[in-house]
């Protein structure tokens, strides 16, 4: 079911109709065979970025729509909607870009952003580490200040994309203490990198999570972002915007599951009617629905604030926890709905479920946004 949105301009609404287009035409037809097979997509990623669809949130002057947030996120759940695969790796993306917007100099942004934005390179964000998940204070990997750069020695974690991206968006420590943390863009060519075999993942089978292995790889000095030391900040500001990222991608799983699950309760016949009009069952649906519809309002208010430049922390911490609960919650009730059917792999429900679990898990545990959540309320005035 196409859901009616409320959005600021005619040509954000051309945009939502042409990634519906790509992603009904592109997207949709392969994705339950590329999932079950563990296929990767070659050529999805040049297809979106050719439409302009990984730089949305980016401004002009750079190659980038310069569309508010609020118009990206949408769009990501739309894709998210047909492929969570795909729409969690463009949220990647996306995150892997802030670092070099953000904090990158004129002639970084010059020489490296425009080929990000267009898709001909493909980011990947590696913060996390097998020791330092959350907890990103704890990282170990060390960049050695030497002659003209820096030398990566340790293990990052849990990177999406890892192995097929072409620049990572890499912190690492220069020092000791939360300022003892840099930022870096690191080319996958880079002598020393190697990459671990891809982790064997409950759901999101088709695009690989995998960790990296730094061996006395020299990175130009170049290459680091923003100040030696300030690696922390960045990476925090540029979660505050990923979180959102993770929201759109739960609301679209959810609306997925919501459709697949009327669907087959307007064709599923019991006791002499179709289940949907059974109270109990329908019911159940409607509260499905109520928890979609809440979770999108709540990533889109959240979104908004960020595009008024208003404080939106506890907001993005907010939307990524309730979105991706609702998720969970939402895909399990989907199997629920198709009963013996929703069990089997013969329906896309089970696999949405298996999807919606890791919502709740990168980009900051479901805890951790509690955490920020409660903090923020005990800092309030």
């Amino acid at each position: 079911m196409a859901v009616e949105r409320l959005l600021p301009t005619a040509e954000a609404h051309d945009l939502i109709q042409l990634t519906r287009d790509i992603a009904d035409r592109v997207l949709a037809p392969f994705v339950d065979e590329y999932e079950r097979t563990e296929t990767y997509p070659d050529g999805v990623f040049a297809t979106l970025g050719q439409a302009g669809l990984l730089s949305l949130p980016y401004p002009e002057e750079w190659g980038g729509g310069g569309q508010p947030y609020e118009v990206y996120l949408q769009v990501l759940e739309e894709i998210a909607a047909r492929w969570a695969a795909v729409g969690v790796a463009v949220s990647v993306h996306t995150l892997a870009c802030h670092p070099l917007m953000s904090f990158g100099t004129e002639q970084q942004k010059q020489e490296w952003l425009p080929d990000l934005l267009h898709g001909a390179t493909i980011g990947a964000y590696s913060l996390s580490e097998p020791q330092a998940g959350s907890d990103a204070a704890g990282l170990m990997c060390r960049a050695t200040a030497v002659d003209g750069g820096y030398r990566l020695d340790g293990t990052k974690a849990w990177i999406t994309h890892g192995g097929i991206a072409d620049a990572y968006s890499v912190f690492a420590r220069t020092g000791e203490g939360s300022k003892g943390v840099s930022c870096f863009l690191v080319p996958k060519t880079t002598e020393g990198l190697a990459f671990g075999r891809p982790e064997q993942k409950m759901g999101l089978h088709a695009v690989p999570t995998t960790s990296a292995h730094y061996d006395n790889a020299y990175v130009p000095r170049e290459r680091r972002l923003g100040a030696e030391g300030q690696g922390l900040q960045i990476a925090f500001s540029a979660l505050d915007s990923g979180r959102l990222g993770i929201a759109a991608v739960a609301v679209g799983l959810a609306q997925a599951a919501l459709d697949e699950a009327v669907a087959y309760a307007k064709d599923r016949t019991t006791f002499g009617r179709k289940i949907i009009d059974h109270q109990g069952l329908g019911f159940l649906l409607a509260d499905m629905a109520a928890a979609v519809d809440s979770a999108r309002a709540t990533y889109i208010d959240a979104a908004r604030r960020r595009d008024a430049g208003l404080p939106y922390s506890r907001n993005a911490s907010v939307a990524k926890l309730v979105a991706t609960d609702a998720a969970m919650k939402v895909t399990t009730d989907a199997v629920q709905v198709l009963g013996g059917y929703g069990y089997t792999r013969d329906f896309r429900v089970e696999r949405y479920m298996r999807e919606a679990k890791i919502t709740q898990i990168f980009e900051g545990t479901n805890q951790i946004q509690r955490l920020i959540i409660s903090r923020g309320l005990a800092a309030a005035s």
